[in-house]
């Protein structure tokens, strides 16, 4: 029988007691969990890597990276050869802020972890716009962001050197609206490390207020911090909820598996 405990107050729940991972009433109670809760965490469930696939194929279409739909998340370039751009994930962000459709959901299994730091944080835009007064959403109401590949890599390599920079500048962006308004009528916050400025706004203006919002955002009380243990599942609805890595150290053996599941809402 699967039960449920809370992990924080605002986002996150703990499932027990999952005997098949496929099981048809199984699926139906994680994604019910995960619209609700944010973050769904299963301790010690060891899964494969194929046994990982088919569960996250029954949530929705797998993404396909390189030739593989497992991606290893290291920060060694032998096992991974785009490493120096994960450090860019030590900052709040969220995925696919670039894309139409950002990812609907990801899925991470600890191979191996940090003897220190190597963490997982995750803040709910949910509760954040759910604890707004009505100034603060009448101020964000028709606000408009870009969101740019190049404005989470200049806060991770602000040294370096301008040929990439410009390089960073030819990659897609777009512009979404700051408040998202969902289909089902719940509402959450589309900032973190991709913002890059708000359409019509004073540049240092902008600037003040994206910051301001994120500090809002990821607050203790909107936040969940999850300490790796090898085995763990972690599964988070990527379009609500900021997250980030807590670093560690590169020469770590810290190695998770991951699978990333395509969107089905565009942006607004």
């Amino acid at each position: 029988m699967i039960r449920t405990t809370a992990l924080s107050p605002s986002l996150g729940v703990e499932v027990t007691g999952i005997d098949d991972w496929l099981d048809e009433a199984v699926i139906a109670q994680c994604l019910e969990a995960l619209k609700w809760r944010g973050v769904l965490l299963v301790r010690g469930a060891d899964l494969d890597d194929e046994t990982q696939l088919a569960f996250s194929r029954r949530i929705g279409e797998v993404v396909n990276v390189n030739g593989s739909e497992i991606f290893t998340v290291s920060l060694d370039p032998a096992k991974n050869a785009a490493a120096e751009y994960l450090k860019g994930t030590f900052q709040w962000h969220i995925d696919g802020t670039t894309d139409p459709v950002p990812i609907k959901a990801t899925t991470l299994t600890a191979r191996h972890v940090a003897m220190a730091g190597g963490g997982t944080e995750f803040a709910s835009t949910y509760a954040a716009y759910d604890h707004l007064t009505r100034e603060e959403r009448r101020r964000y109401e028709g606000l408009r962001v870009v969101h740019s590949f190049g404005a989470s890599q200049r806060l991770t390599r602000p040294h370096a050197g301008e040929k990439e920079k410009a390089f960073w500048d030819t990659l897609p962006k777009q512009e979404v609206s700051l408040v998202w308004e969902r289909a089902d009528g719940r509402r959450s916050l589309v900032i973190g490390s991709t913002a890059d400025h708000i359409v019509g706004m004073d540049p240092d203006e902008s600037r003040a207020l994206l910051d301001e919002l994120l500090d809002y955002c990821t607050q203790e009380r909107f936040r969940y911090t999850h300490d790796w243990r090898v085995g763990d599942l972690v599964m988070w609805d990527n379009t609500g909820m900021l997250h980030r890595a807590l670093p560690y150290d590169a020469s770590s053996e810290r190695e998770m598996h991951r699978t990333t599941i395509f969107g089905d809402e565009a942006f607004t």
